[in-house]
């Protein structure tokens, strides 16, 4: 496509979702729940028409030598399809967040004065890899009111395109402006370009994927940002701690699924429970997991046989998205709690220990979005959180922080009602 067919193209989906916006706004929930319903319905019908087209990413991922980690994220199952359509199914049942009363205020004058939560209007998230993105966060954006501009990449290009098929023919069928959730056809980078100027259409724009694509973004957007940069999570094992409970929460941070933002990339453990650090590490190395250690780590771990490989003050601050973690020796908590917040990304972090007063310390001064005590970081997710599904994880401090659901996803606007006051 040309550079003004793509303008073209791209400013008249951001006017088209503008309006459908305003039909969103005022939307009766019964008719948003119906949709949600029949949507996932739809996606489960269609399981082998979905896993086709992904099969096609796939062999472009393979024949263009993507990384493991980002063919994982890339790819479809029948399992992962019915646990999308899950979240959609929990997004119906969740309640409706549009016209919700924040705060009833009672100004000098007397009059009637609500805050009230409202739809921001059009969200442009742009995302890589992980087409699931694509039913989550048009599902959110539509139950909060939002009409959503969907922009995937490339290498999702054939999964994302079918999503969009079931999810406008799933709009047009329960009565609702497909409009309201549009998938860009098109991965040229110039059409990003473009989408990020629409600041009179657009009201919010969120990436999701790597580093580079944030920063990207952040750096050419007219548009407010939401953003995270990067995952770099923590598990910080106490002198206080149950073995086997450490352990477990260790190996499922990291291994459950490494390619996502919330796995553990970082291990601290205290001095006291040196004892227990062989035994992690075996454990890590048994499930494939490289191990880059620290001065401290690499002597209690000299002698078991344990390939060992000397981390670097870097890489407690990299995100890896796969089988490598690095693990540090500290004297206290408040040693674990002072690595974390200089060298994490404040997203996720968590301390395993039997002493509640340690517990407190750690997640009062551990400076991120979520801080779990005796729990895996891999709980920091809006499914699991109940929220049905994420638009994202947040580690700015203004709107959003954390998992990204319906509320998340609405500003609010002030209703006043008088008796005929006027202004001295």
């Amino acid at each position: 496509m040309s550079k003004d067919s793509i303008e073209t193209l791209i400013v008249d989906i951001a006017q088209r979702a503008r309006a459908a916006s305003l039909e969103l706004a005022t939307l009766e929930t019964r008719k948003k729940n119906a949709f949600l319903e029949q949507l996932a319905e739809t996606l489960v019908a269609n399981t082998d028409a979905i896993i086709a087209a992904n099969a096609k990413d796939l062999a472009a991922a393979e024949e263009n030598g993507l990384p493991e980690p980002m063919i994982e994220r890339l790819s479809f199952t029948p399992e992962r399809i019915e646990k999308m359509a899950e979240g959609v199914r929990q997004v119906a049942s969740l309640p409706d967040p549009v016209g919700e009363e924040i705060e009833r205020m009672q100004p000098p004058r007397g009059f009637d004065l609500r805050k009230l939560r409202v739809p921001m209007g059009v969200i442009g998230i742009i995302y890589e890899s992980r087409p699931n993105v694509t039913v989550d966060c048009a599902i959110l954006c539509l139950k909060s009111g939002n009409a959503s501009i969907l922009r995937g990449g490339k290498e999702a290009f054939y999964s994302n395109m079918k999503l969009a098929e079931l999810i406008q023919t799933t709009l047009t069928a329960s009565g609702i402006n497909a409009d309201a959730v549009q998938v860009v056809p098109t991965t040229d980078r110039a059409a990003l370009n473009v989408l990020l100027k629409q600041e009179d259409t657009i009201h919010c724009i969120i990436p999701r994927g790597g580093e580079g694509l944030i920063r990207f973004t952040v750096e050419n957007s007219r548009i407010p940002v939401i953003k995270h940069y990067t995952g770099v999570c923590s598990v910080y094992v106490d002198a206080d701690s149950d073995p086997e409970l450490a352990k477990s929460i260790v190996i499922n941070s990291k291994t459950q699924r490494p390619s996502v933002c919330n796995a553990a990339e970082n291990l601290l453990i205290h001095q006291d429970a040196a004892a227990q650090l062989p035994g992690l590490a075996k454990a890590l190395h048994d499930a494939g997991v490289e191990l880059r250690v620290d001065h401290a780590a690499k002597a209690l771990l000299t002698g078991t046989g344990l390939p060992l490989i000397d981390a670097t003050k870097e890489d407690f601050a990299t995100e890896y998205t796969d089988l490598i973690i690095s693990i540090g020796v500290v004297p206290d908590a408040q040693a674990a709690i002072d690595l974390i917040n200089a060298n994490g990304s404040g997203h996720t972090d968590t301390i395993v220990t039997q002493e509640a007063a340690t517990a407190r310390a750690f997640l009062n001064g551990v400076d991120s979005a979520a801080v779990f005590h005796n729990a895996s970081t891999r709980f920091s997710d809006g499914f699991e959180f109940g929220l049905g599904a994420e638009i994202g994880i947040s580690t700015d401090r203004l709107h959003a922080r954390g998992p990204m659901g319906l509320n998340e996803l609405c500003t609010y606007k002030y209703v006043l009602h008088g008796t005929g006051e006027l202004k001295d």
